[in-house]
């Protein structure tokens, strides 16, 4: 715990407090700061300018991470008949519908996305405790019930580094974007796809500054302000 401690100090004092960086330079330093003897995720954390209990102002989208999470994505589909094929040659992990949500109902849950075609969503109801409470369950606002013409883009998607965000009770949003053995270049474009799929999100009911501030860090690292302005965030201000 001693050696843990000297080592975050020593990367405290890498990050200047005062100071916003830019995405590049603030990708820099989080990779430079990283510590931890395993591969440290790099998390996005922006405070939002919107109100959490007022339902014209959420915010809720997907991001695309071109370069991925630097994980196997597991993905799992509800559907049948046609649609069973057309997910299977797409490449899914898991393809079902009794039988999976039989198996999930048991305890089962080894998979990182689930989605589901219309036709099965009427099945799904009894697991919604179980997929929501870990942010699984499929959701057409968030892109994962889809036509079973759709399932090889959506399962495509969800292979690239689909990443759902979701503003929380205290108006901040958490979302992963990468790991920081990524080079730098990566992971820079990583953080620009996030924050661009967050500003397209801007919701109806939002007013004056949409995002207040930014933060990069790695999973054991300190956090490292970003400058919005210098990352051209149209809408962000």
């Amino acid at each position: 715990m001693v050696e843990t401690g000297k080592k975050h100090l020593e990367s405290l004092k890498l990050v200047d407090r005062t100071m916003a960086y830019g995405v590049q330079e603030a990708v820099k330093l989080t990779k430079k700061a990283a510590h931890a003897k395993f591969d440290e995720t790099v998390e996005l954390h922006l405070r939002m300018g919107v109100d959490p209990r007022a339902s014209n102002q959420q915010v809720r989208g997907v991001a695309i991470l071109p370069n991925g999470l630097g994980k196997k994505i597991r993905v799992l589909v509800f559907t049948q008949g046609e649609g069973a094929r057309t997910a299977k040659e797409a490449g899914a992990d898991h393809v079902g519908a009794d039988d999976l949500v039989k198996k999930i109902e048991e305890g089962w849950i080894d998979f990182d996305v689930a989605i589901a075609t219309p036709d099965t969503m009427g099945k799904l109801g009894k697991l919604g405790k179980i997929l929501g409470r870990k942010g699984l369950m499929p959701n057409p606002k968030s892109g994962t019930v889809v036509q079973a013409a759709d399932l090889p883009r959506a399962i495509e998607d969800a292979r690239k580094g689909r990443v759902e965000f979701k503003l929380d009770r205290s108006a901040i949003i958490h979302i992963p974007v990468g790991k920081v053995s990524f080079e730098e270049d990566k992971l820079a474009e990583n953080v620009n796809a996030a924050l661009d799929a967050i500003v397209r999100s801007r919701p109806s009911g939002a007013k004056g500054q949409y995002i207040k501030s930014g933060y990069l860090s790695s999973t054991m690292g300190p956090g490292i302000k970003l400058d919005l302005r210098e990352a051209a965030l149209a809408g962000a201000a």
